[in-house]
């Protein structure tokens, strides 16, 4: 899905007011997170290199945490996403 911010995809299916926007950056892909919920979240948060992403998803299987990183920020949804740009 595209809009005026760019490409998107909603990583959390249940929840429409949530996007996860994805572009290229060099030789990496970038995700940055939007909620209808929290607006400022955009204004807050820049865009993250998906291997920041995969670091900080290290810490979370330490912690055993509930969330999982790898399903919000999901390289292949983006790669696809992106596929349809070129």
């Amino acid at each position: 899905m595209k809009d005026d911010r760019g490409r998107y995809y909603l990583p959390f299916p249940g929840n429409k007011k949530v996007r996860m926007y994805v572009k290229p950056v060099g030789d990496e892909i970038c995700f940055r997170l939007w909620s209808a919920d929290d607006p400022q979240m955009w204004e807050e948060h820049r865009w993250l290199p998906y291997a920041m992403i995969q670091e900080a998803a290290g810490m979370y299987r330490r912690k055993q945490s509930k969330f999982d990183p790898n399903q919000a920020y999901d390289i292949a949804v983006a790669r696809a996403l992106l596929k349809e740009d070129s």
